[in-house]
């Protein structure tokens, strides 16, 4: 057989990738699948087999598990029969109650409460009293624009006193959760949808399934490669008025790409832009880049990092993720700059 080359193309941090092929090769035909029932985003999944039947199946275990995890990680919807974070967030009388989860719940605010400490609390899913806020008054202000405004400094500070880690109580060994300050909630965000993808994939690889890329939200995973070439995936630039629509090419194989950015998920008050990553210093949207991409094998970290280095100033970000192994990053500064970790380049191409 004639041996060509496969390209994709994974458009990150938009609702609906670009994906643009050429070829497969090694006998095995790539399929490709589109969904949007997970995480309130849209998933792709792009993947070599032998058949269509056999690239289904494949694709049911992949759905399956996302919309367990997208049920149990939901925040604001809780379903019958069913303990998720909006369950354990809920006060009954005023005060949260101890709540029985699955082992998945625990595992991913164990996950959490290591990235706090790993982050020195700049990853802290406890802030959901001061999210909230905000996500009220992004909500209201899309929804009726000439009235958009921002909430008052006063309502967040109040707040952000009830976003202390020592209110809450994990006990693995019972799965139970329990938040002890009436007014503390847990906002995920920041995480779950990596995190998610991440146990997916593990899933997949524990069947031995290989070949696939998965693409949630922006949140881009690869499983080996590209059936014999490497996955080529290309970075969105954050200049959306820019006639040059990606800012960065990589390759890439067993490895994670997720990239938090400023100019998607914002609204507009007085002609300034307020997207949703909040820095919990300020507990304003962080201004310091347009955008920041995070490369490491595991998606959960992936998108924690990104948050974290999109809020900490560059020096303290670049020390952070050049003493992490295997993991590199890429800030794109308000200026139009683009600064690497040491190893990023390696993974870029022209």
């Amino acid at each position: 057989m004639k041996k060509t080359i496969s390209y994709l193309m994974v458009l990150l941090t938009v609702m609906l990738p670009l994906f643009t092929f050429t070829s497969c090769e090694k006998g095995k035909q790539k399929f490709t699948a589109y969904y949007f029932d997970y995480f309130d985003t849209a998933t792709t999944v792009v993947g070599y087999e032998n058949s269509q039947e056999d690239f289904d199946l494949v694709c049911e275990i992949i759905k399956k598990e996302l919309n367990e995890y997208h049920r149990l990680y939901n925040i604001y919807t809780s379903y019958d029969g069913l303990n998720n974070i909006c369950t354990v967030n809920k006060t009954v009388n005023g005060e949260h109650q101890k709540v029985t989860v699955s082992k998945e719940i625990i595992d991913l605010l164990l996950f959490c409460e290591d990235l706090y400490k790993e982050t020195d609390g700049v990853l802290n899913i406890y802030m959901g009293s001061v999210l909230s806020i905000w996500h009220d008054y992004r909500e209201a202000g899309t929804n009726n624009p000439e009235n958009a405004k921002t909430p008052p400094l006063n309502d967040l500070k109040e707040a952000s006193k009830h976003t202390d880690i020592k209110n809450i109580i994990i006990d693995a060994e019972n799965c139970t959760v329990f938040i002890k300050d009436p007014k503390m909630t847990l906002d995920v965000g920041a995480v779950a949808k990596g995190y998610a993808v991440e146990r997916v994939c593990e899933t997949l690889l524990e069947k031995g399934i290989t070949n696939y890329i998965l693409n949630v939200g922006g949140n881009v995973r690869t499983l080996g490669d590209g059936n014999g070439k490497m996955w080529q995936v290309g970075i969105e630039n954050p200049d959306t008025q820019s006639k040059e629509k990606y800012i960065e090419y990589l390759q890439l194989q067993d490895k994670s790409l997720v990239t938090s950015g400023s100019y998607q998920r914002f609204y507009t008050v007085n002609g300034k832009n307020y997207h949703h990553i909040i820095d919990p210093e300020t507990l304003m949207p962080g201004e310091k880049y347009k955008s920041v991409s995070i490369l490491t094998e595991d998606s959960g970290r992936a998108d924690a990092l990104s948050t974290t280095l999109f809020l900490l100033d560059y020096e303290k970000g670049k020390k952070l993720i050049e003493s992490l192994p295997d993991t590199e990053a890429m800030w794109v500064l308000p200026n139009g700059e683009i600064k690497y970790s040491s190893g990023f380049e390696s993974y870029t191409y022209n």
